[in-house]
Order: C-alpha cells, then sequence, then structure tokens
C-alpha cells in the first residue's frame, strides 16, 4: 500500500469521524477546523529561533534547556506538544558533534517551536535514509562536516521530540538576542543546516 493511499485512507476516516460527531451535535460545525488552525496560529520556527538565542545569551537558560528542554521552554511560554504533551529533548551542537532529528515511523515534530514540517522530513526517503547514511544527506542539503564530526542521527516518538541546538556563529557576539534569533534557520534546529 502506497503512504499516499494511507493519506487518502486517514483523511476519509478522519472527515467521517469529524461528519458523525457534527451530526449528533457533539461539535459544532467547523469547530476541529477552529482548534487546528488557533493551535498553527502559534507554531512557527521563529519560537525555536527564540529559545536557540536565548540559550547563547544565558548560560542558566542554556543549562536548562539541555537538562529538561520541556521546563525550559515552557519558561519562555513555549511548548514542543500537540494536543497532548511531549518531551522536548534538545541536543547541542558542538565543534566535535552535528545532531541531525528524524522520525523514522512517520513525522513526529516539535510543531509549535518548529512550525509545520517541511515534506522532505514527512518524506520516506528522508526518514529512511537520513539513519542509514546521514552525511550523504546532510550532503544533499549542502553541509559537508569535517570527517572528524561525530553525525548523531536522533529518532523522535509520539512522547519525546527533539530540537537541535545550533552552533552560535562566529562574529556574533555583538548581537541582541532578537538579532540572534534571526540568524536561526528551521533546518539548523532539526539540524540539516549549519549557521
Amino acid at each position: 500500500m502506497s503512504a499516499g493511499h494511507d493519506d487518502a485512507l486517514v483523511s476519509r476516516r478522519v472527515r467521517r469521524l469529524e461528519t458523525l460527531l457534527e451530526e449528533r451535535g457533539l461539535l459544532p460545525a467547523h469547530a476541529l477546523d477552529e482548534v487546528i488552525d488557533a493551535f498553527l496560529a502559534e507554531a512557527s520556527p521563529a519560537n525555536g529561533a527564540r529559545v536557540v538565542a536565548r540559550a547563547w545569551t544565558d548560560p542558566g537558560f542554556r543549562a536548562r534547556l539541555l537538562a529538561d528542554g520541556t521546563a525550559a521552554v515552557a519558561e519562555l511560554g513555549l511548548s514542543a506538544g500537540g494536543v497532548q504533551p511531549q518531551r522536548l529533548r534538545v541536543v547541542e551542537n558542538t565543534a566535535a558533534v552535528h545532531n541531525v532529528v528524524v522520525c523514522t515511523l512517520c513525522s513526529c515534530y516539535p510543531i509549535r517551536l518548529l512550525g509545520p514540517s517541511p515534506g522532505w522530513y514527512k518524506s520516506e526517503a528522508y526518514r529512511s535514509r537520513v539513519v542509514r547514511e546521514p552525511r550523504s544527506v546532510l550532503a544533499e542539503f549542502g553541509l559537508h562536516l569535517p570527517a572528524d564530526t561525530e553525525v548523531t542521527v536522533w529518532d523522535s516518538t509520539s512522547e519525546t521530540r527533539y530540537m537541535v541546538l545550533p552552533r552560535r556563529p562566529e562574529g556574533s557576539g555583538g548581537l541582541a538576542e532578537e538579532d540572534l534569533a534571526g540568524l536561526v534557520t528551521r533546518n539548523a534546529l532539526i539540524g540539516t543546516a549549519e549557521l
């Protein structure tokens, strides 16, 4: 069965369930769309960028973020999760280690911090290949790491989401937190790019 067929089947089932709930008066018409729209309105890679900029400028926050990402982002009024709470684990890129995130089973992803996931993140090709040949996949994104840099792949689950804390760009020491946040990209938060 193809992935497209699976998606169509799930979409039809979800729509049928929504229709039944509306017909029985358990859910007002378009209520689900309103909830989803409200959720996505607050989901943006700018949120993750804000978290990173704070970690770059506040060593105490950085330590808390790496120890317990869920609690640290809550300090900024943010969360990683969707409908149900998820644990956020933040992994830090260093000169010796580069981290990249994937969800091999589906496309689990910290939507509130990174915005809606890009199409390539959900693709079967990315999900399967980044685990087996991460350097090749990263090269396709234009990221060529030194041979002695260890690449660690983190597999998200329905309970745990991952976000990469990219290395702070050289020469950014004098920038304000807001300006630093402007340097951070969604791909860097996933680990398919450096800054």
